[in-house]
């Protein structure tokens, strides 16, 4: 009998569904895994690569989740979001964008990307295309293909600050197309879209009423240098049947672990989104909720701060990048990610004769080197460049620079 089941066990192995099939982990949670391994192991890392804000949640924003939790909001809320949660979102939208949603057109979920996940598992199917353009955050191409959909990526390089021109946008469309997905301020490159640069894309989309826009906006709050947002909805009310806004709490109010995105367009799509998201996780936490309505509600002073910090910290970085011979920088107008060209080291040998063929090879000698963590650009799309997250110390941003001038000064020609 035991034999038999041996047999069983042996001729029938792990077989993951197809949708899958050619999808891996996150580069970025692998790099940040094997940093954190260094650690451990007693080395001194920096670690670079998490798209995550150092500071911590707001004080009356947990105050907020402890009186909810008091007073026993413990329980289920409704599927998208509870009526107070999405009354606050749409204050939000009203007051920061200057757009008037309906309750029935805002969608609530655990974090900014179930929002995506949920809109393209809504709508699209085999052989749909989503245009994406590169460098972009690594999950949008992997959420399309698990939702039965193509990815069309669109190299959107450094010529144009790395965004989507009409002329590549036009391009791309094809009687396939469902979906343009539009990210500003962007992840990984920072840069961000101005009401000049969204018309000429506005113009296009007008002229194909088959495809729907995706803005992701969670890098609303973290511009600089006087960039004014703006977020499509609010520019051409004509297309507003066809976007769709998301957005959520994590970056500018530092709630990663909160877990709380939002969504708001077309009652159609919200009502899509909702049948989903009943089969998947249902209503986001009751506390999270209660949390994100302060944050969204209460007194807005701390995103100025944090937001002065950033612009601090930015401009440490690009500016030590851009003192390292082969390295250039861009000043990015948003987030908090630098996202810098490393062509010129490209073909130097490091000090134990290893030749730097690709940035995932530069990133690997920083890590091994200078034990700084870096994410290559080739992770979002893009080569050869690398990404810095600078949401960390300024002291600890200055180690990494010292450490990341060092390695490269050993190079060899």
């Amino acid at each position: 009998m035991l034999a038999s089941l041996a047999r069983t066990e042996a001729a029938e192995p792990f077989r993951p569904a197809a949708r899958i099939a050619e999808i891996g982990v996150s580069e970025i949670l692998q790099i940040g895994a094997r940093a954190a391994a260094m650690r451990r192991d007693g080395q001194d890392v920096i670690v670079l690569g998490a798209g995550e804000p150092d500071f911590d949640t707001p004080d009356n924003v947990k105050d907020a989740a402890a009186a909810a939790m008091r007073r026993g909001d413990t329980k289920y809320t409704a599927l998208d979001g509870s009526p107070a949660m999405k009354e606050a979102v749409r204050e939000k939208f009203r007051r920061d964008n200057g757009i008037e949603f309906s309750t029935a057109e805002i969608s609530v979920a655990a974090g900014a990307k179930q929002v995506i996940y949920n809109a393209f598992m809504a709508t699209l199917g085999t052989g749909d295309e989503v245009i994406v353009p590169t460098p972009y955050w690594t999950s949008y191409a992997d959420i399309i293909r698990i939702a039965g959909g193509t990815p069309v990526l669109v190299d959107c390089g450094p010529a144009n600050r790395f965004r989507l021109t009409a002329a590549q946008l036009e391009a791309a469309i094809t009687p396939a197309t469902r979906w343009l997905m539009l990210n500003s301020p962007s992840n990984p490159t920072g840069s961000a879209y101005s009401e000049a640069d969204y018309r000429p894309l506005l113009d296009v989309l007008r002229r194909h009423p088959h495809v729907w826009l995706l803005a992701d906006d969670i890098y609303e709050h973290i511009v600089y240098d006087g960039f004014r947002f703006v977020t499509p909805a609010a520019l051409e009310p004509a297309l507003r049947e066809r976007i769709l806004t998301v957005n959520g709490v994590s970056k500018a109010y530092a709630m990663t672990g909160w877990r709380i995105g939002y969504g708001a367009g077309p009652e159609a799509l919200i009502r899509a989104m909702a049948v989903v998201q009943s089969q998947s996780t249902s209503n986001p936490s009751s506390i999270s909720q209660a949390a994100a309505i302060e944050a969204l509600t209460g007194p807005q002073d701390v995103l100025a701060a944090r937001r002065e910090s950033f612009r601090a910290r930015r401009d440490l970085v690009v500016d030590g990048l851009n003192a390292i011979d082969g390295i250039d920088c861009s000043r990015p107008e948003g987030a908090f990610y630098t996202f810098a060209g490393c062509a010129g080291l490209l073909g130097r040998v490091t000090p134990d004769g290893r030749r730097l063929a690709s940035d995932r090879d530069f990133c690997a000698y920083l890590l091994d080197e200078a034990k700084v963590a870096v994410v290559p650009g080739s992770a979002f799309g893009a080569s050869p460049f690398f990404r810095i997250s600078y949401a960390t110390s300024q002291d600890e941003l200055r180690e990494a620079l010292a450490r990341i001038a060092m390695a490269c000064d050993a190079l060899r020609n």
